[in-house]
């Protein structure tokens, strides 16, 4: 059984097109806060990302967030948190996100959201980490990635195994339970031909 302290939560800084991700966004954090588990996100104090903070805080939770200097107005860093990194650049965000995390949800976002979701994957199946990656999969937000995901399997471009390693489901609690059962594979990424 994994042991696990910080969940990294990659999410949208705007808030969505549905109420039903702000919603999800504090489910998330109230799971989190029960099974003692410390946030670490982008830093931000809006959209979801806020939302995801604010309510960790409120519960009495831990906060840490990363947040690149230049991105510190855009973004509206939150003041609040437990702890907020200023980092010189989005790279150093992402891998220090990744050091201070025992594993990785992705929420309803965009280009951001995506980009740190499929590296922090590709980091798994290359072994960089054995950490769990998962996707809180709000109101069927993630079918297309996911069902994307099963057509690369069957095209020869992911293994089985590999594809296996992004979890995925619609209740936080639910994720958070895959997350403490979830062994990495230890496979290669290339497939024979």
């Amino acid at each position: 059984m994994l042991t696990m302290r910080r969940i990294c939560v990659y999410c949208g800084s705007n808030t969505g097109a549905r109420s039903d991700y702000a919603e999800a966004a504090a489910d998330l954090a109230d799971v989190l806060v029960r099974h003692d588990l410390e946030l670490v996100y982008g830093g931000a104090a809006k959209g979801i990302m806020g939302i995801l903070a604010d309510k960790v805080l409120a519960l009495d939770g831990k906060v840490h967030g990363v947040i690149p200097r230049m991105l510190l107005e855009k973004e509206i860093a939150h003041e609040g948190l437990t702890k907020q990194h200023v980092v010189g650049s989005m790279h150093e965000r992402k891998s220090m996100m990744a050091a201070l995390s025992d594993g990785f949800i992705a929420m309803p976002g965009g280009f951001g959201t995506l980009e740190e979701l499929i590296e922090i994957v590709t980091w798994a199946q290359l072994r960089f980490h054995d950490k769990p990656c998962g996707v809180l999969n709000v109101a069927n937000y993630f079918w297309h990635l996911l069902r994307y995901l099963d057509h690369a399997e069957q095209e020869g471009f992911l293994r089985a195994e590999n594809r296996s390693m992004l979890l995925a489901d619609a209740d936080a609690a639910s994720l958070v339970r895959q997350f403490e059962r979830y062994t990495a594979p230890h496979v290669d990424k290339w497939i024979d031909n």
